[in-house]
């Protein structure tokens, strides 16, 4: 499978882009390649710039659960951008956004949209820091959440894969207040509100864990957290960026019922187009300007075309049979990987909710970063470079989910599935 162009543009790139991306993990360095690049994507599939095409499990990292160029999101966006792109200007549109986000995540009873998670999940940290008048946070060992100065001590995601245990250009003072506990770890998480009396502001996690590999919370672990967070007056932040609208309709807290007093979303709900959001109690939320002294400002929240993409997509979600057809398919590959595994004789683990799924090369039951990172890194950079090979886009990364969209048919996954036999057989 010939990638010459891509060569070339990326030759091109790295004159004037650093590491000739725009987002690390995307340079494929981790996984021994360099990266192909994308002229098109229809459905489930891709084509690169030299024509090559493949079954796509990034899906944009999780945004397109719909797949690419679905027609009826196509149409909204197009409908939006025929009466503007964007005037720094309040649109009912944004209005309507809210009202769905809250309709489906009762928990956040008043919704800001921002462009970004990463935004999102910065300004709850704010938010939360400003309402309870105390500095500190505590996140998981792995748990990544943005790459604002605070997120980046112990992260997971693109930090994890190329090995880089924190970030240069972090204040010191920044990362003195952010503390770090495992994954799935109540007696830490106990421990270090005892050492920090009265200092800890928020406890922020992905209730569902998608940047370290997928890892599911153990029975008890989200009503645990929600527990002693309140028990110690600190906020709980969902960061639901990846499982919002991904795992069900209603995320991991429809899921596991428990109510976090915040809760960041981003990916699905922006349609392909950059947007996410944050909310939570109304108490809290009302420390937001212009209402409090808590600023967030952004050009481009609540952007028309976004929000336009966003409600369709949420729309088409909400359909009967949506979520069972996505966790069929999810189980279907998530299965497949796994036998396939075992018929070459390859330790290997499968974490998979609904539609989300990572094969880690591991004997060692993956339930936090610890466990993660005894997967064989080299060994899956060899699996990755495979299946590309034979036309199965993987995230460049072990530290990442594959993401199963409604454009996924059976025969793409048994497809998938017989590549990855094959690649591990050889």
């Amino acid at each position: 499978m010939g990638i010459q162009k891509s060569q070339s543009i990326f030759e091109r790139a790295k004159q004037v882009i650093p590491g000739g991306v725009n987002s690390p993990v995307r340079a494929c360095r981790s996984v021994g390649a360099d990266p192909v690049f994308v002229a098109q994507g229809d459905g489930a599939y891709i084509t690169d710039v030299d024509g090559n095409r493949y079954i796509d499990l990034i899906g944009s990292w999780g945004p397109l659960i719909l797949g690419h160029s679905h027609h009826e999101i196509l149409d909204a966006i197009a409908e939006a951008m025929s009466h503007g792109t964007t005037f720094g200007a309040p649109t009912e549109i944004e209005v309507r956004f809210a009202e769905t986000i809250r309709a489906a995540y009762p928990s956040m009873e008043m919704v800001r949209a921002v462009s970004s998670g990463t935004e999102a999940t910065m300004t709850a940290l704010r938010l939360a820091r400003g309402f309870t008048g105390r500095d500190k946070i505590v996140k998981t060992d792995g748990g990544y959440h943005g790459h604002a100065d605070a997120f980046l001590v112990a992260a997971g995601s693109g930090v994890a894969t190329l090995g880089i245990p924190g970030s240069a250009g972090v204040p010191e003072g920044a990362a003195r207040d952010t503390l770090v506990v495992p994954y799935n770890d109540l007696e830490a998480l106990e421990a270090t509100f005892v050492a920090n009396p009265g200092q800890i502001a928020a406890v922020i996690v992905e209730p569902i864990a998608g940047n370290m590999g997928l890892v599911l919370p153990k029975a008890g672990y989200l009503e645990g957290l929600r527990t002693i967070t309140a028990k110690h007056g600190a906020l709980l932040i969902f960061d639901e960026v990846i499982s919002g609208f991904r795992a069900t309709y209603r995320g991991a807290q429809g899921i596991y019922g428990v109510t976090p007093d915040l809760t960041t979303l981003g990916k699905i709900v922006g349609g392909g187009l950059p947007a996410a959001a944050f909310g939570g109690r109304r108490d809290i939320m009302e420390k937001l300007a212009p209402l409090g002294p808590v600023y967030q400002a952004g050009t481009l929240s609540g952007n028309p075309l976004a929000m336009a993409a966003g409600l369709k997509v949420l729309s088409i979600l909400d359909r009967p049979g949506v979520y069972e057809r996505l966790d069929q398919l999810g189980k279907r590959l998530g299965d497949g990987l796994l036998a396939a595994a075992q018929a070459a004789g390859v330790p290997a683990q499968v974490n998979r909710i609904g539609s989300m799924v990572t094969l880690f090369f591991t004997q060692t039951p993956v339930v936090d970063y610890a466990t993660a990172k005894t997967s064989d890194t080299q060994r899956f950079g060899s699996f990755f470079r495979n299946m590309r090979d034979r036309g199965v886009f993987l995230p460049p990364a072990q530290f990442e989910a594959m993401f199963v969209s409604l454009a996924h048919t059976d025969e793409d996954v048994d497809q998938v599935i017989a590549s990855a036999k094959a690649s591990l057989l050889g």
